[in-house]
C-alpha cells in the first residue's frame, strides 16, 4: 500500500511538473473590423467559449479597425517585440507575409489525420488566396463574395419584377434606367475603400483576370481591362445610373437604407446588418455578367506568426479550429453574413434552418462556383494602390481609362521586377 502511494505522489508531482495547474499559455490575436454589425460581441462570445473550454489558454483579441490598419498595427507589434501569434488580415496579404519571413504555413504545425482533414475540409476557391506554392499560409474565416443587393419595393414601383435582379451588364444598365429618379440613383458600386475588388468583379465578368497566379504579373493595361473601366465609368457618365465621381465604400450601406440607390454592389458581410435594418423588401442575387458570371472571393484569412514558441503555435492553432468548426462558422455567418467557410458549416441543424427561413444566406456561398482569388502579388498593398489612384482618377474624370491603367501597370511592373 505504502509503495502505491509514493508511486501515485511521484507520478502526481511528475505531472505538476509537465503541467502545472496554474499553467497558460496567453495568445495576443489581431482582428479586423471594417463592415457589417457588432462583430465584436460574436468574435467576443466566440473566444470566451474557447476559453472555457481550454482553461490553460488565455486569448487576447485586438480589434484593429479595417483590413490595413490590422496588418499595420499587427506588423508594428511584431516589430517592436509584442508578443502576437496569430491574426485575421487580407487572405491578399499572404505573399507579402511571406516575402517578410513573418508566418509559417500550417503544414508545419498540424499533425494528426485529423488536422489534415480539417485543412482540407474548406471550400477550395476560398484556400486559392492561402495556398501557395503547396502550402497553406492562411485559412479562411471573414470571408466574402461581392453581391447585388437590390430594393424589391422600388423593383415593384417601376413595374419590375421584384424577384429577378439583372443577371447581364445590358439588363442592369436597362433595370437601373427604370429605377434611376431624381432622388434615388439605380445602382451604386463603391469606388472608395476596395475599388480595386469591384473593378476585379467587373474584369472577371468581362472575361479577362487582372493578375497571374504566379504574384508577379498584372494586366492592367489589356484592352479588355481598359474595357471594362470604361464601362464603369459609363454607368454614371454615360447611362446616368449611377453618380459621377467615386461612390463611398463607408456610406453606401446606410444609402441603400435610405433608399438613395435602388441596386449596390456590396460585401455579403453586410447581409445580416442590411436584414436587420431594411425598412423594406430587398433581395440579394449572384452580380450579373458580360462574357462570364464572376466574383472575387474577398474578406481575411487567419495566420500564424513565426515568432512564437511551438507551445503557442499549437494553441493558436486550437483557437483557429475551434472558431472555424462548422457550428463556431455556421454561427458567425448567421450573425454578420459572412459565408460558412465549409461544407459542414452548412449542413449544422443551425445553418440548414437559418438558410431555409432566409435563402438570401446562400447566395454568397452559391457565387463560389463563378468565383476567383482575390487580387494578390508581391507588394500587394503597394500595387493595389496604384490600381486604386487609377481607377477613381478614372471614374472623376482626371484622366482616362486607358491612360490611368497604363500609368498603373508602368508602376505594378517596377515593383514586381525585383521579384522576377
Amino acid at each position: 500500500m505504502t509503495r502505491i502511494t509514493s508511486v501515485s505522489a511521484i507520478l502526481a508531482a511528475s505531472t505538476a511538473l509537465v503541467n502545472p495547474a496554474n499553467a497558460e499559455t496567453e495568445l495576443t490575436m489581431y482582428y479586423p473590423i471594417a463592415v457589417g454589425g457588432a462583430l465584436t460581441e460574436v468574435v467576443d462570445g466566440i473566444v470566451a467559449r474557447f476559453e472555457a473550454q481550454n482553461p490553460d489558454i488565455k486569448v487576447n483579441a485586438i480589434y484593429a479597425g479595417n483590413y490595413d490598419d490590422t496588418r499595420i498595427k499587427s506588423l508594428s507589434a511584431l516589430e517592436s517585440g509584442e508578443p502576437a501569434q496569430l491574426a485575421v488580415m487580407f487572405s491578399i496579404d499572404a505573399y507579402d507575409l511571406i516575402e517578410q519571413d513573418l508566418i509559417v504555413p500550417f503544414e508545419s504545425v498540424i499533425e494528426t489525420d485529423a488536422e489534415k482533414a480539417w485543412l482540407d475540409g474548406f471550400y477550395p476557391a476560398l484556400m486559392a488566396n492561402g495556398r501557395i506554392e503547396g502550402q497553406t499560409w492562411g485559412v479562411p474565416f471573414q470571408r466574402s463574395t461581392i453581391v447585388a443587393y437590390y430594393n424589391k419595393d422600388m423593383f415593384r414601383a417601376a413595374g419590375l419584377d421584384p424577384e429577378k435582379a439583372p443577371t447581364t451588364w445590358d439588363e442592369m444598365v436597362e433595370v437601373g434606367k427604370a429605377l434611376t429618379t431624381d432622388g434615388t440613383h439605380g445602382l451604386m458600386i463603391p469606388s472608395t475603400g476596395y475599388p480595386y475588388w469591384m473593378f476585379q468583379a467587373l474584369a472577371i465578368q468581362n472575361g479577362k483576370e487582372l493578375m497571374a497566379s504566379d504574384g508577379l504579373t498584372t494586366y492592367f493595361d489589356d484592352p479588355a481591362v481598359v474595357d471594362t473601366l470604361e464601362f464603369w465609368k459609363s454607368l454614371s457618365v454615360e447611362h446616368g445610373i449611377m453618380p459621377e465621381g467615386t461612390v463611398e465604400w463607408g456610406t453606401l450601406r446606410q444609402a441603400f437604407l435610405e433608399a438613395k440607390t435602388a441596386m449596390m454592389w456590396h460585401s455579403t458581410g453586410n447581409l445580416t446588418a442590411v436584414k436587420n435594418n431594411a425598412s423594406f423588401d430587398f433581395g440579394v442575387a449572384m452580380l450579373p455578367g458580360n462574357k462570364r458570371l464572376g466574383s472575387p472571393t474577398g474578406g481575411g484569412n487567419f495566420y500564424l506568426f513565426k515568432d512564437s514558441t511551438e507551445e503557442e503555435k499549437k494553441a493558436a492553432l486550437e483557437l483557429i479550429k475551434f472558431m472555424t468548426a462548422p457550428e463556431q462558422a455556421a454561427e458567425w455567418s448567421i450573425k454578420t453574413g459572412y459565408m460558412g467557410v465549409s461544407p459542414a458549416a452548412y449542413e449544422t441543424d443551425a445553418l440548414k434552418s437559418y438558410t431555409a427561413e432566409f435563402p438570401p444566406a446562400l447566395v454568397a456561398r452559391d457565387q463560389l462556383e463563378h468565383a476567383v482569388a482575390e487580387f494578390s502579388t508581391f507588394e500587394t498593398a503597394r500595387v493595389r494602390d496604384g490600381l486604386n489612384a487609377a481607377i477613381q482618377s478614372a471614374l472623376t474624370g482626371a484622366k482616362t481609362p486607358e491612360a490611368a491603367l497604363a500609368e498603373a501597370q508602368a508602376a505594378a511592373e517596377r515593383q514586381l521586377r525585383a521579384y522576377k
